[in-house]
Order: structure tokens, then C-alpha cells, then sequence
């Protein structure tokens, strides 16, 4: 029998050990959508006044006070304008809690964005800290023609159960966008976060568990640190999502996370599960896990470093834990560097000596000055890959040993070297990373395991087989 064969084998064996389940996709979260809202309905305008009755047609003034007015199940609709928020706290909307049956809905007019805007060093727009059971919707929240607000929403020091935040647009804020300690059933949709100083969405060392049973889909997390009102940013790295070590899991879907000062997607969270997503010009990593449980899958990753030439250590995938025993899946992802910036396309366990295992599967890494490197802990399980690195022989480091370009099939079956043809590659700005007729990535792929669409949601497959890397041709 062939070293190729058995290769093969042992590949085949090792998957079925130790990633009994990489067939059977991470699916959504299974928790109920939130209840209708069930209580009265009350309305805030620009021309309102708050010693009326809150009715629509007596509407109050301020969203702050009409918030405090509610009951659970009750809904106050914020109607079209800006309202300036300067005081702390008379100026915050700061709920109280619904119940799991009766939630409390704070949103902008139907077809509208109310701005809120914050100004005089405010804490926040937004305080959900003892608010759990609340939806909030179809809102703008700045700062006043660049005048200080530290967070758009914050929920600090309390465990957080129920929150839905939709249709919202935050940005150019001193510190987050949305910065939450502990939260459980979290749901953030159809939002914008982008140019806030700190980052998109983060939050502190959580005391309760963290984010727990998170959903993040379909938002921009872009720009973070380049807006800072009163200087240069003191922010070290400001990512698009960075959050502290939480049980999870964290689910983020068909989200742009780019051009931040810091990472794109940063989880210290266990069981991450990253799909339909583009993390693209970062100036640090481009996805970043940091506990076991965890999924990269239908991917584009690019352009780490942002245009910089600059030699660093940022790489577009890092996993590093002190989780002895944690398994990580890398699926139909295209990682795409730039030999201009010397640094490694993807690391895990650099050097680190505990234990972990990686499954890497139909995925494209190419065009970085440094081979995949994966450290002397990591049982590497890989199959169906394209490696591309034309500046190097070695393309892989892993199981103690380099791969070089022509023995890429040892490290396991379908794993081959060559250029993936990306139609438009690019560094610091848009790409186009679906593959030119005649790509060795076309039809080169394993169904096994394979999820069944690629990163724009079509059908896989569309040719005689799976195409590796994030889309389907």
C-alpha cells in the first residue's frame, strides 16, 4: 500500500475519532423568537411634551422619560427626528425589565431611524443593565457632531436575559457600540456598527457565564478605532466583535466585519460558530478563537494588515487556547494574505504545549509570505485543501515536519498546490474571490462534511463536485 493510501486512512480514522459530529452542521439557535408585543402603545416625538399622556396623539418628549413609563408587554414608538441626549441619567433610556411572556419593545416608527443623539461625556445611550425581556428597533445612535458618548448601548454588572436589538445604526461613538458584560438569548440583527472607538461589540470580563446562547446575523462591524473624539485613539485594538471568555455558544452569520483597527472577529467564547461571513481588511487578525467547541465555515477571509506593508505577527486565522483538549473546524473557508506583508496566513498553538485538534477541510490558503503553521500540540487533521504560498517551497508546518509543495497529499487526502485563480484579488480594499474557469479549487472538493450552500447561500454543488474555498461556482 502507497504512503499516499495510508495517509488517507489515517486521515479518515483520525476525523471519526476526534470530530464524530463535523457532518452535522452547528445550526441556529433553537430558543423561541421573543412573544408579540401584548401591553399598550405609546409614542414619543420631537413635539411632544413629557407631561402629556404618552398617547399618539399626545405624545411625550423625550425617550428617556417615556421609557421609564413602561410596563411589561407595552411598546413606545419613537417617532422620525433627533433627540439630543446630554443628562445622566434623565436623558438614557433605561427600561425596566419585561417578563419571558410580556417583553418590553422600544423602536423607531415603522420606515423611519429616529437619531438619538449623545453628547457631555455620557455613559451611554442606551442602559440595559437590569433590563432583561427587551426589544429594541429601528434606531440611529451617534454622538452630537462628535461630542462625546461612551457606549450606544451598554449592559454592565447584571446577568441579562432576552435581548433583541434590530434594525439599528451606531456609529461614530467614543468607546462601543454595544459593550455587555453577561447576557443570556441575545440577538443581534440587521445592525450597523461602525466607526465606534473601542470596537463594535465587546464588553468586559462577564462574572455569570459571559454571552451565552448568542446570535449575531446579518450586521457591518466596520471601522473600529477610527473615530475618537479628542485625539488619537489610546485603543490598542479595537475590533469588529471582541469578547471576553463567556460558555457561549455565539453563532455569527452573514456579517462584514472590516477595515478595523484591531481584529475582525475576536471570540474568547467556547463553541463559536463563524458562517456566511467576510472578515476583510483588518489590521490585525482576521478571526481569532480562543476556546474549544469552535467553527469557521464558508468564509472569505482577507487582506490582514489593511494595505500596511509592515512585518507583524497578525495573521487572517489564529487559534490559540489553554483549553487542553479543544477541537476547532476550519470548512470551505478562502484565506487570502499578501506576500508583500511577511507574516503567516494562519497559526494555531504557535507555541504553546497543550494539546489541541484541528480539522481542516475544503479550504483555499493562499498568496501569504509564511507557511500555514500549526504548532507541535496540534493533532491537524486535513483533507481536500489548496495551498498557494509561490514565495516559499514550504507551504505547511505541522506533525513536527514542513510540507512542501509537492508533498501536500501526505498531509492528507486531496490536499494539493496550486494557484486558486481568484478573479480579482485584493489588499486594502474590495476583492473578488470566486474562482476564474480552469482553478484547481473547482469540482476538487469532499462532499463529506461539506455544508449544503457556500457563502452567498447557493447550492452546493453546482459542477460535478464541491468547489473548495467559501463559494460555489
Amino acid at each position: 500500500m502507497s504512503r499516499k493510501s495510508l495517509a488517507a486512512i489515517f486521515v479518515a480514522l483520525l476525523i471519526i475519532v476526534l470530530f464524530p459530529g463535523c457532518a452535522k452542521k452547528q445550526t441556529d439557535q433553537d430558543t423561541p423568537p421573543p412573544p408579540e408585543p401584548s401591553g399598550d402603545i405609546y409614542y414619543v416625538s420631537p413635539s411632544g411634551n413629557n407631561a402629556n399622556s404618552g398617547t399618539s396623539e399626545s405624545p411625550w418628549a423625550m425617550p428617556g422619560y417615556a421609557s421609564r413609563q413602561l410596563k411589561p408587554g407595552d411598546t413606545l414608538i419613537v417617532r422620525p427626528g433627533t433627540y439630543s441626549l446630554s443628562v445622566y441619567d434623565d436623558d438614557i433610556i433605561l427600561p425596566t425589565s419585561g417578563t419571558p411572556t410580556a417583553w418590553i419593545t422600544i423602536k423607531g416608527q415603522s420606515g423611519t431611524l429616529p437619531r438619538l443623539e449623545g453628547s457631555a461625556n455620557l455613559i451611554c445611550a442606551i442602559d440595559i443593565s437590569r433590563s432583561s425581556y427587551i426589544r429594541i428597533q429601528n434606531l440611529e445612535i451617534t454622538s452630537a457632531a462628535g461630542k462625546i458618548i461612551r457606549d450606544g448601548i451598554a449592559g454592565m454588572e447584571h446577568d441579562i436575559n432576552g435581548v433583541l436589538l434590530e434594525d439599528l445604526y451606531i456609529h461614530h461613538i467614543n468607546e462601543f457600540g454595544i459593550n455587555i458584560s453577561d447576557v443570556n438569548d441575545i440577538r443581534i440583527l440587521n445592525c450597523r456598527l461602525d466607526y465606534c472607538g473601542m470596537g463594535g461589540i465587546g464588553g468586559p470580563v462577564g462574572y455569570l457565564g459571559g454571552w451565552r446562547n448568542a446570535k449575531i446575523n446579518g450586521c457591518s462591524l466596520s471601522y473600529s478605532g477610527h473615530f475618537y473624539r479628542g485625539g488619537e485613539n489610546p485603543y490598542d485594538r479595537p475590533d469588529g466583535f471582541g469578547i471576553e471568555p463567556s460558555e457561549g455558544p455565539i453563532e455569527i452569520s452573514d456579517t462584514i466585519a472590516e477595515h478595523n483597527l484591531g481584529d475582525g472577529l475576536d471570540s474568547k467564547s467556547a463553541n463559536t460558530d463563524i458562517h456566511h461571513c467576510i472578515v476583510a481588511n483588518n489590521r490585525c487578525d482576521g478571526v481569532k478563537l480562543w476556546q474549544g467547541g469552535s467553527k469557521i465555515e464558508n468564509t472569505l477571509i482577507y487582506g490582514t494588515g489593511d494595505g500596511d506593508p509592515t512585518d507583524s505577527p497578525w495573521a487572517g486565522i489564529v487559534i490559540g487556547t489553554e483549553e487542553s483538549g479543544a477541537s476547532f473546524q476550519i470548512i470551505n473557508v478562502t484565506l487570502h494574505e499578501n506576500t508583500e506583508r511577511r507574516g503567516y496566513p494562519i497559526y494555531v498553538q504557535y507555541d504553546s504545549a497543550i494539546p489541541v485538534t484541528v480539522l481542516l477541510r475544503n479550504t483555499i490558503i493562499a498568496n501569504a509570505q509564511g507557511h500555514a503553521h500549526f504548532g507541535e500540540s496540534v493533532t491537524l487533521a486535513a483533507d481536500h485543501n489548496l495551498f498557494y504560498m509561490p514565495s516559499r517551497d514550504d507551504q505547511v508546518y505541522a506533525n513536527g515536519r514542513d510540507y512542501l509543495s509537492g508533498e501536500l497529499s501526505l498531509l492528507g487526502e486531496g490536499n494539493a498546490y496550486g494557484n486558486p485563480l481568484f478573479i480579482n484579488p485584493a489588499w486594502g480594499t474590495d476583492g473578488n474571490y470566486k474562482l476564474q474557469a480552469g482553478s484547481p479549487a473547482l469540482n476538487t472538493g469532499t462532499s463529506n462534511g461539506a455544508p449544503a450552500d457556500d457563502l452567498e447561500h447557493k447550492v452546493r454543488p453546482q459542477g460535478a463536485g464541491i468547489d473548495k474555498g467559501a463559494y460555489e461556482q
